[in-house]
Parts: structure tokens; sequence; C-alpha cells
């Protein structure tokens, strides 16, 4: 009964947006160990209360994540998610918790605090027994550098991977991210008085702007790779040849060849002026997820969305980074892109639309219960809850 299945969660709105609210006013930015600490005890409370089930609480270098296991079939699937946010402490008493004309606000809703809710919604209202793992990290904004490990386990025994991300632009889902690579480039060279004499020195600003043309050029408009480099420092005074200069790089590739490539390229950059010495420093930070990898998993979702009555799903690819990029880089089919619907992530116009919050539940709901018994899925199977169990 798709009609029941929607129903069911708009039913759900208000108690959602509770927990919603809560989430939102809980600040949580990446950086803050204790607050992501205060963050994940009121996610571990709302998972628990929602899901019926214990949560078991991840601590790694200080940064809190929280993992639910739910089922023992054979074929697993895994909702992924962070309750981190990118905003700093105060930022609440700026932009609070609202809702108007049918749009929340607050810091961190669209990005991803929503998503999370709907995760726990989600799973709930699968039959009991269903294999889903739900894994809520706290460091995804800052690289996901404590979670990384966790997220490729729990990937690894998984059929597919759905990410409750924030859509793309009309609530498109993400069938391919970039990705992303990060390098430092250092030059060191010999300082001398600038006026007296000039020739003595190794001029390490000159060597960078030779290498700036070097790793510029290894962009490729025809591939969509951006090698952009950024924030630029060189020299101490006005009157002494720079014996020291620094570049950070950003790199984007749709796929894995060319990310590959640019590795090498930044790599094999040589020094230009004799005496000048070049470090390379960094590297991949996540794979791309490739159309490859989300293609089939799309057409579920899809099919979902129409027998659900929720009209043609639109997929988008986008040049940001997800968690999802470490679980297509295993070769294991992920979709992203299946959280809130709305706008202005990182920004102070960040918003959700409260209408889309069943309908985009259900469509998760539907999707996972497709892809662990894609033959048993029918029209008319019934709704069930462990809400309040």
């Amino acid at each position: 009964m798709t009609t029941e299945r929607l129903n069911h969660f708009r039913a759900l709105t208000d108690p959602m947006l509770q927990d919603i609210r809560i989430l939102v006013e809980t600040e949580s930015p990446s950086a803050d160990l204790r607050a992501v600490a205060h963050s994940a005890d009121k996610v571990l409370s709302l998972g628990e209360r929602v899901l019926g089930v214990e949560g078991e609480r991840i601590v790694i270098d200080g940064c809190t994540h929280l993992r639910w296991r739910l089922g023992e079939g054979e074929r697993r699937v895994l909702i992924l998610g962070h309750h981190d946010t990118v905003w700093p402490h105060g930022t609440l008493a700026k932009h609070p918790y609202a809702q108007d004309g049918g749009i929340l606000r607050g810091p961190g809703n669209f990005d991803m605090k929503v998503g999370v809710v709907m995760s726990f919604y989600a799973v709930a209202s699968l039959d009991p027994g269903s294999s889903v793992t739900i894994l809520i990290t706290g460091d995804e904004e800052i690289g996901s550098h404590t979670s990384r490990h966790l997220i490729e386990s729990a990937a690894s025994e998984c059929a597919a991977v759905f990410v409750l991300e924030a859509s793309a632009d009309g609530g498109a889902l993400k069938i391919g991210r970039k990705g992303m690579s990060g390098y430092r480039v250092s030059v060191s060279g010999r300082a001398a008085h600038a006026g007296l004499e000039p020739e003595k020195g190794i001029n390490a600003a000159v060597e960078m702007s030779h290498q700036v043309l070097r790793i510029a050029a290894l962009a490729s408009e025809l591939q969509g790779t951006s090698v952009v480099p950024t924030v630029l420092s060189a020299g101490t005074t006005t009157n002494t040849v720079p014996a020291t200069a620094d570049i950070s790089v950003d790199v984007r590739t749709w796929t894995q060849e060319e990310q590959d490539r640019v590795d090498i390229g930044m790599r094999s950059l040589t020094a230009v002026l004799p005496g000048a010495v070049l470090s390379i420093a960094g590297g991949v930070n996540r794979p791309p997820m490739e159309e490859t990898m989300s293609s089939s998993l799309f057409e579920s979702a899809s099919a979902v969305a129409l027998n659900l009555g929720l009209g043609e799903l639109g997929g988008a690819r986008v040049g940001g980074g997800s968690d999802g990029n470490f679980t297509a880089g295993l070769g294991i089919p992920t979709l992203d892109g299946l959280g809130a619907v709305g706008g202005g992530a990182h920004a102070d116009n960040e918003h959700s639309v409260v209408a889309e919050i069943p309908r985009r539940t259900a469509l998760v709901a539907g999707l996972i219960k497709h892809t662990l018994l894609p033959v048993a899925e029918t029209n008319d199977e019934p709704i069930t809850s462990a809400i309040g169990r």
C-alpha cells in the first residue's frame, strides 16, 4: 500500500520536526570534540527511542560516532550520515530554529540533521529483522579522518549504501560526486638582502611562480578536472629575498583515472631554479563516486518514487564530496542526496522544505525494503513501525 506508507510518514511529521529541533538546537561544530560528544548524546537518545534498539557509541581520537546494527540477514544495507556541522558556537543565537511558510531553518538542518532524523524513522518502519546498519559520524565536515575506517568496515558487509546527505537542487539525488585531493607544495630557497645582493639568494617566490603555472596546467576542462592553487605565502620582509614559499592546492575529479593522473603530476614536480628544493605533502582524501556506482540504485529509487506517487526523480553530479565517496571507492553501490530537500548548505540561508520530509522518508524506507527484498516488494505491503516499542 504505497499510499499507506506515505500517509504513515505524513502522520509522523510533527514528531519528526520535534526531533529535528532537538538536534538543530544542539550545536555541534566539528572541531569542538566536547560539542560533538554532547550532540552524540542527543542523537543516541533519539535513535534509541525511535528504533527501540540500543546504539553503540564509538570514540576515536576523541571524536564520537554512533552505530546501530539491526537484523542478521544475508543481504544488508548501510544508512550513512553525520551529526557534526560547519557552524561555530553562537550561530544558533543569530539563526535560531524556526518554521515559517513551510520552510525549516536553523544551523545544520539541511546539512544534515534532517537526514539523521529521517534515517531513524525510515528504518523504524521496516519489517522486524531487516538487516540494516546505521552509522552517524562526527567528523564528516572536516575530512572524516577518524571515521573513515568505520565507514569502510561497515560498508564492506553491505550490498548497498544510502547516504542521507541533503539533496541537490530541486530535490535531485546525487548520482555522482567528484573525488577530492589536497596538496601542500613547499619551496626552500635562500634568503639574501633584496637591495644589496639579491643574486646571492634563491628566490622561493619566483620558484613558486613557476610551480603555480605547472600545477594549474594539470587541470582538464574536457574531463571536468579542476586543479586550483589556493592559499599562497612567501617571504618574511619586503627587503629580503624569500627563503620559503608554500601553496595549497585543491583537486576535484570525476574519475579515478583523472585523480591518479593529477596525483602523479603533482608528485612529479621538480624545481626550476638552481638550488631550490621542492617538497609535496598531501594526496587523495576522497575517491570519486562515479555514476556506475549509483546507476542501479537510482533506477530502483526512481521506481519506488513512482510507486509512491512522488513523481519523477532527478539525478545530479556535484563537485562536493561526502562519505559516500569512500563506499563507492570500495566498489559498493552507493546513492547519495536522499536527505532533506531545500538549499543553502554552509550558508546563512540554509533551509529545508517541511512538506518534503515525510515524502523523502517514505522514499528511503521503500528503497531500503526494495533493496533488501527486491522480489517481495509489492504495492500492498503493510507498514510496521518499531516506534514506541
